[in-house]
């Protein structure tokens, strides 16, 4: 008995289709409201080409690739039903067929067009994504450097090989659906049974499924071709490197040469002998087979068996030139070829030079104010409104003060923060149409704060003072050292809204601009207004466009509010990155922007990177863990998570604060892939001759490059490829010190200094990391990365000997204990907060300096002030309030290891005055011996450079120097203070 097709009811079929037809409406809308909004966009930013080139080549990918399958399967569908038999055996299969047969071929060109139609709409959709691939291979060009091993210019692998390799992946698609398509149809109309007496598969059936079949294997002719090159762009497993190494070119490649001529000649096999010449499928199934075992064979066991009996037992003679074609090839890929010069630093000093106090580049070079701690300081003394706030971090650039001299500055700028708005402030209209912008850059020399505080030079809101404490008047406002047109900042980090500007219904002046200064007669509650005169946003003037923006919002104020008039204009995408990704959408960008005063306007720089994933041998890299350190994701942007093995910080990006403008300039001018995409966009992004001096002067080492760069380093800094085989010489990051616990990397950090008489010779700005000996606890050099004289990128790499200077986190666990007893003093009361642990090389060895800050345990309270900063010179330590009075410790040598014998040595003695105490008195002498036991534990301590020990004998000495004092009434001569500035230090290295 048959059992009937389940059929919808008319009615349901009706009401089935309305509802598509109205998803499908409504889909179309809003991709039609995007496209159009995207394309107003685009119009006021004036990168109009850039849509235009993206939004044809995503059209013709998704056209072409779409149409092409769609066809394909198409072609194959209705040729399979040409070829079906025109009778069919009598049997149960092709009568429970029977009534499908009836179903479809009535309608057989409209599920074959359905069908057609939804694989041409998945392949198109995956084609339109890789319209960045299809540019770039069609405007290919030389690199001018060619592979090691075939000699092919790398703009083949760069630019070419990845589209080659899409479209065999096509390929392959394109011939198992027309398979699985021609397959099926056959089946339904007994081409190709599995029942029955006879051939299970008819001539015409074999014919063209045997077709399909070949065509299969003869691209896996063309893909085993392909994967000759794709070997170069592979991982060499015996020596943990990128490339192919001995085996690979020794053993795989000519077995991939010999799989492509087995795989033409199987596919000659399936297709002649299955139709022309047997006639069955026996033979194209041995020729299949052959293809399966010739590529285990000669694909897999011969190569293994060469990498374990002939690679392994020797593997430095056979890896090494390979080894050599990975170390040139990464250093070059990732920029560190032409840029790197190196120096030995041999750290012959391990205790301060006596005029350590007096050296004035040294106390320069300290930056004691932390960007990523200070930003909730910033909000508090600059604040002025509670919505009003500073990026989470701050950043670090350099301005010439006024007297002419050059120092790095703590900078940021006021923004508006939605998230802070509250009450009335949150309706629509006071939201989008009133709260519309920030106002003012602020900064702060970074070595010269005003007392516990920022010495603030703004100038752009009067009285910003929040408690009219008297350090509050000592620190006001100093003149600005630049003059802003336009302070107000429409475009900017913590923006995340639209906003609608222009002159308000009667011509008047309706956004909030900032409070009038003080001494108005109203404190500051009076507000000054304004209207946005700039060229940014797009008019919003007409009922068109109020309908367009409704739609793509979901909000129809745009329709009913007043708040619209002719004058309008809508402001959106304002973050400062976003705005370079959408009109540059091939660079990778930095997730740092930062602020700077340039002609008198504030602009944000962005750096962008152009990248790759397929330069050969070049080491990849995953960008989102290179680029990670302990600052990410708080006020900088991660990196997307995928593998790169190239990069170039090719292009300087500069978006107007006030109005929105993008320009791009060229930076770095030999990288052929920013050349290619200039080509492609018809020149977007201008010469580096038109980078305006002003500008130049702010632009710094990228922080996501140099991250990348400083992790490459720790191996690629090695250029004898012997070395590779024994890593004693590779370096690490080290964990943030601050927070080791996380795991984070330590972030690097910017300053204004000399490292290198021979390389800089001056006070430069530049990036700096730390970097120590893998496994080991010790320093082996410092990178700093800088532009030199010419705007040339540097990267110094001063070399170290193992053993001497102990990395930062040693040297953080040492500062902690020095003043432990202090901290712990502070954390009482209030939030201890460690900033930046800065390495400086001064005077042949290595000074580590450090701010601490306290802050409130109250949510919401207070805010952080700098209140100590940490110092270590080789065995010497110094806990003071100011630099000066810590520099000045560290001169006299006043806390340092025993092992120097300069500090003063903890002893005991007759009490400071008056009578000894009778040693009779069991009281007294049990008291001196407890202080005497108590010396002998820190000094035990001392020499074991175990800070837990440490510790606790401080604490032990503590409790004795009070016991003698209340048996005595008197203190102990030459006994070590616990106070932090006169406390001796264990030793600088933890021995063993």
């Amino acid at each position: 008995m048959k059992t009937p097709v389940p059929r919808v009811s008319r009615r349901g079929r009706v009401a089935l289709g309305v509802v598509v037809a109205l998803i499908v409406i409504y889909t179309l809308l809003s991709w039609m409201v995007r496209i159009w909004t995207d394309w107003l966009w685009f119009s006021e930013v004036h990168y109009t080409q850039v849509f235009a080139v993206q939004f044809r080549t995503r059209a013709l990918l998704f056209g072409l690739f779409g149409g092409l399958m769609g066809l394909w399967l198409a072609g194959h569908l209705y040729l399979a039903y040409r070829l079906r038999p025109v009778l069919r055996p009598n049997s149960p299969e092709q009568l429970n067929l029977d009534r499908y047969r009836m179903r479809v071929t009535p309608r057989l060109g409209l599920y074959i067009g359905l069908a057609a139609g939804f694989i041409g709409l998945i392949t198109g959709l995956s084609a339109q994504s890789r319209w960045q691939q299809w540019l770039l291979f069609w405007n290919a060009d030389d690199f001018g450097r060619t592979d090691p091993q075939f000699n092919l210019d790398v703009g083949f692998y760069m630019f070419e090989y990845p589209f080659w390799r899409f479209i065999l992946g096509m390929a392959f698609t394109a011939v198992v659906i027309g398979v699985l398509g021609a397959l099926f149809v056959h089946y339904l109309y007994g081409g190709v049974r599995l029942q029955g007496a006879g051939d299970r598969m008819t001539t015409a059936a074999r014919a063209h499924l045997s077709a399909l079949v070949g065509l299969f294997v003869l691209l896996k002719a063309i893909a085993y071709f392909l994967d000759r090159y794709g070997l170069l762009l592979g991982y060499n497993d015996g020596v943990d490197l990128a490339g192919a190494g001995y085996t690979d070119i020794n053993a795989l490649l000519p077995a991939k040469e010999i799989l492509v001529w087995i795989t033409l000649i199987a596919a000659v096999a399936v297709i002649v002998f299955a139709n022309a010449v047997v006639r069955n499928l026996v033979w194209p199934g041995v020729a299949l087979a052959l293809v399966a075992v010739s590529a285990i064979a000669i694909g897999g066991v011969y190569p293994w068996s060469v990498q374990t009996f002939e690679v392994r037992p020797n593997i430095r003679d056979k890896e090494t030139r390979f080894i050599d074609r990975t170390i040139k090839a990464t250093r070059y890929a990732y920029g560190i070829e032409d840029s790197i010069v190196r120096e030995s630093y041999p750290v012959t000093n391990t205790t301060p030079p006596a005029d350590l106090d007096d050296d004035a580049a040294t106390a320069a070079s300290i930056r004691l104010l932390d960007p990523k701690v200070l930003s909730e300081t910033y909000s508090r003394l600059q604040q002025v409104r509670g919505f009003y706030e500073f990026n989470e971090k701050l950043d670090v650039d350099r301005y010439k003060d006024a007297d002419g001299r050059t120092s790095d500055y703590v900078v940021g700028v006021r923004e508006l923060e939605p998230a802070d708005l509250s009450g009335s402030q949150l309706n629509w209209q006071n939201r989008h149409t009133f709260y519309t912008h920030g106002y003012g850059f602020v900064s702060a020399p970074a070595n010269d704060p005003c007392g516990t505080r920022p010495r603030f030079v703004s100038g752009f809101i009067g009285d910003t003072s929040t408690s009219g404490d008297k350090e509050t008047a000592e620190c006001a406002e100093r003149s600005p050292i630049f003059d802003v047109k336009h302070p107000q900042i429409y475009y900017g980090e913590l923006v995340s809204d639209y906003s609608i500007v222009g002159r308000a219904p009667g011509g008047g002046d309706r956004e909030f601009d900032r409070p009038a200064p003080s001494g108005t007669g109203s404190g500051n509650k009076e507000q000054i207004r304004n209207t946005y005169d700039g060229k940014g946003g797009v008019p919003v003037n007409s009922f068109g466009r109020k309908l367009l923006y409704a739609w793509q919002y979901g909000e129809w104020n745009f329709m009913l509010s007043d708040a619209l008039n002719e004058n309008s204009k809508l402001l959106y995408v304002r973050n400062p990155r976003d705005r370079v990704e959408r009109v540059a959408p091939f660079l990778t960008l930095d997730g740092d922007p930062y602020p700077a005063v340039v002609d008198g306007r504030i602009v944000w720089i962005v750096d962008g990177y152009t990248t790759g994933s397929t330069y050969p041998y070049s080491e990849s890299v995953n960008l989102e863990d290179a680029a990670s350190d302990s600052l990410t994701g708080t006020g900088t942007a991660a990196q997307a998570h995928r593998n790169i093995n190239y990069i170039r910080n090719s292009v300087k990006a500069v978006v107007d604060g006030y109005d929105g403008t993008v320009k791009l300039y060229q930076w770095d001018t030999k990288d052929p892939v920013l050349k290619a995409w200039n080509k492609v966009f018809g020149g977007i992004v201008k010469p580096k001759s038109e980078i305006p001096a002003d500008l130049a002067s702010h632009f710094r080492y990228p922080e996501d490059m140099f991250k990348v760069q400083r992790d490459t380093l720790a191996r690629f800094h090695v250029s004898d490829p012997n070395e590779f085989f024994s890593p004693d010489n590779f370096w690490e990051v080290p964990k943030d010190p601050a927070d080791p616990r996380s795991g984070n990397k330590q972030p690097p950090f910017y300053l204004m200094a000399n490292f290198s008489d021979k390389h800089q010779g001056e006070p430069t700005f530049q990036l700096t990391s730390a970097m120590k000996a893998k496994g080991s606890p010790r320093l082996s050099a410092l990178i700093s990365g800088y532009y030199d004289a010419q705007d040339r990128p540097r990267l110094l790499a001063l070399q170290m000997p193992v053993g001497v200077v102990d990395d930062p986190q040693v040297v953080q666990q040492q500062l902690q204990s020095f003043g432990a007893q202090q901290i712990s003093d502070f954390q009482r009361a209030q939030k201890v907060i460690y900033g930046n642990l800065l390495a400086l090389p001064v005077a042949g060895g290595m000074l580590y300096a450090e701010p601490l800050y306290l802050k409130s345990k109250e949510e919401g309270e207070g805010y952080p002030t700098l209140q100590r900063v940490l110092l270590v010179y080789g065995t010497c330590t110094a806990f003071e309030p100011t630099l000066a009075e810590g520099l000045a410790a560290l001169a006299d040598r006043r806390n340092c290891g025993s092992e120097d014998n300069k500090g003063e040595q903890p002893s005991t003695g007759e009490p400071s005055g008056g009578k000894s105490p009778s040693a009779s008195d069991p009281e007294v002498a049990k008291a001196v011996a407890d202080l005497k036991k108590a010396i002998a534990h820190l000094k035990e301590a001392q020499k074991s450079g175990d800070f837990e020990a440490y510790g606790k004998a401080l604490k032990e000495l503590d409790k004795a120097i009070a016991e003698y004092e209340r048996a005595t009434g008197k203190k102990p001569t030459g006994t070590p203070s616990t106070s932090p500035s006169t406390s001796p230090s264990p030793r600088a290295s933890p021995s063993g």
